[in-house]
């Protein structure tokens, strides 16, 4: 949805968390297969390759507010677009969360946000 507004930089960085996120539990669905195609295609990077950059280094890439709540944002719609939230995909958004300086209020308003959006393009 705001990927798009992210430097170029930042999509790159983003895209190389949304790879490790979505093939966290070792099986990547054909939802989130299809979710990190938009991705790629919603920030004219389909052929990027990743590069598996680690998890400190691509955080680091993300500075201001305004791209750490799209990221944040867009990650949840992914970890949702299977239906499920592994223990996994929890334990690594907290990680994010924590880096980015979110508190917990502010994460549930971003995950109450994230279950709204799904269940209206579902109907």
């Amino acid at each position: 949805m705001f990927l798009a507004e992210l430097q170029p930089e930042e999509k790159r960085a983003f895209l190389e968390l949304a790879a490790m996120i979505a093939n966290i539990d070792g099986n990547l669905s054909i939802f989130e297969s299809s979710i990190l195609s938009k991705f790629q295609k919603e920030m004219g990077l389909k052929d990027y390759k990743h590069e598996g950059l680690a998890i400190e280094d691509i955080l680091k890439t993300f500075k201001t507010e305004r791209s750490k709540n799209i990221v944040l944002a867009e990650l949840l719609q992914l970890i949702y677009s299977d239906g499920v939230f592994q223990e996994k995909e929890n334990e690594t958004i907290q990680i994010i969360k924590e880096h980015f300086g979110f508190d917990a209020n502010e994460f549930g308003s971003f995950k109450d946000w994230i279950e709204k959006i799904k269940e209206l393009s579902v109907t």
